[in-house]
């Protein structure tokens, strides 16, 4: 059952607390990415059969496949997979940025190149449910961004397939490539690439423990877009709220994963009693019930506030993934949220309308990183090269400030370079 807390019993830090794995993460998947390095294709063939309990003859996903996939789904699906790519380009071609050139001083060009990254890795989940919802989010930014290959690993199920939805939603969003791998042995093929599965320059997208370990570990030979940990969701609602309501989009995060964090901030002890009830309801109709149940039970809070000005606050203070706002007039308050990684404003707007539908993207920072960090967009598949251009006067002008910067720096070899360029040849 989920446990009721008065404001101030427990601290922000602990809001989202949960604890440690009980294995030792960090040395399997330091020991994975050394096979993979080593030993290329043999070794994600040998761990995909460990772990994936899959026999492959062929890494790669085929045309025929993709094909097959796209028989097999059904077409009301195909439409909603269009649908939601629709909604998700249309918000993101908004993130475009443009280069910029600046000639306002005699003599002296300045400027900034946008330059979409080569090559992009998605991951994308496999184990207790497939995320077409991901590859949507994840390769729509790449492709809007420009680059000029997007390419997804994904753990294949045991007959060696991958399933329809995921390949369908490739093909929706246009991916390039598509790989049979999964784990940290998948990360470790796009950081530092095999026979197969090609180098990539960012690796972007969600996973388990080992995923996360994973991309933190290979970063730096490749980017990352975030390591990200299991789900959260804080709520705040008033009154008002039906509890209902409020239970079921507490439990459509606790679902995803028994690590998973669901938090409601109310500022009324009678709808922290009522949505306690409603979630004793509802956890046993769910077909993922033993994952909500540990999920609940051992993550999920509710703290009861003073105010919902209060509520505000304690989000704030949380950073959460995603902030549910159940109030009259959300916008009211929008302008006091600093620190959420998507917010939802109204009693209409539950968290899976932003995970399928709306266009905002999904993939977002959490473990309180909202703080400093930012959805997933298509600034994550871009890059920025400046440039400068001075005419010799231009330069002449400016070298005696060189000069006694350098000086000031004690770097005279740099005093020197610009210096050289005033002597009067003979």
């Amino acid at each position: 059952m989920i446990r009721i807390f008065p404001f101030g019993e427990v601290d922000a830090a602990e809001v989202f607390a949960r604890t440690a794995p009980a294995v030792d993460v960090e040395a399997i998947v330091s020991d994975i990415i050394a096979a993979v390095r080593r030993e290329g294709d043999r070794a994600l063939y040998a761990y995909t059969e460990k772990f994936d309990h899959a026999a492959l003859t062929s890494l790669a996903v085929s045309s025929e496949e993709i094909g097959e996939a796209l028989a097999a789904v059904e077409p009301e699906f195909l439409a909603v997979l269009r649908r939601a790519a629709d909604n998700i380009r249309h918000f993101h071609e908004r993130q475009v940025r443009n280069s910029f050139l600046i000639n306002d001083r005699d003599g002296v060009v300045i400027g900034q190149k946008i330059i979409p990254i080569d090559r992009a890795g998605l991951y994308v989940p496999g184990g207790t449910a497939a995320y077409p919802s991901t590859v949507l989010m994840d390769a729509i930014p790449a492709k809007i961004a420009g680059c000029r290959e997007v390419v997804i690993v994904t753990p294949p199920g045991r007959d060696g397939k991958i399933n329809p939805v995921i390949l369908a939603a490739a093909s929706v969003a246009g991916v390039d490539r598509i790989f049979k791998v999964g784990g940290a042995q998948a990360i470790a093929a796009l950081a530092y690439g095999t026979e197969t599965v090609p180098r990539v320059d960012k690796i972007v997208g969600p996973g388990n423990a080992f995923v996360a370990e994973a991309k933190k570990q290979v970063f730096g030979a490749v980017s990352i877009d975030m390591i990200a940990g299991p789900s959260e969701i804080l709520i705040i609602a008033d009154a008002k709220s039906d509890p209902e309501h409020v239970a079921a989009d507490l439990l459509s995060q606790a679902e995803h994963d028994k690590m998973a964090s669901a938090v409601l901030v109310t500022d009324s002890p009678e709808l922290a009693l009522a949505v306690r009830d409603a979630l004793e309801r509802q956890i046993p109709l769910l077909p993922r019930r033993e994952i909500a149940r540990a999920s609940i039970d051992n993550n999920g809070k509710i703290i009861v506030a003073d105010t919902i000005r209060q509520a505000v606050d304690i989000a704030n203070e949380i950073a959460p993934e995603h902030l549910e706002l159940c109030v009259d007039d959300p916008f009211d308050y929008l302008d006091g949220i600093r620190h959420a990684g998507s917010v939802f404003l109204g009693r209409n707007c539950p968290e899976a309308l932003g995970d399928y539908l709306a266009g905002p993207n999904h993939t977002l920072p959490t473990g309180g990183s909202a703080r400093f960090s930012s959805p997933l967009s298509v600034d994550d598949f871009v890059k920025k090269t400046q440039y400068t251009y001075y005419t010799k006067e231009a330069f002449s002008r400016a070298a005696p400030d060189i000069i006694r910067f350098a000086e000031r720096e004690g770097l005279h070899a740099h005093a020197q370079s610009a210096a050289i360029r005033l002597e009067e040849k003979t």
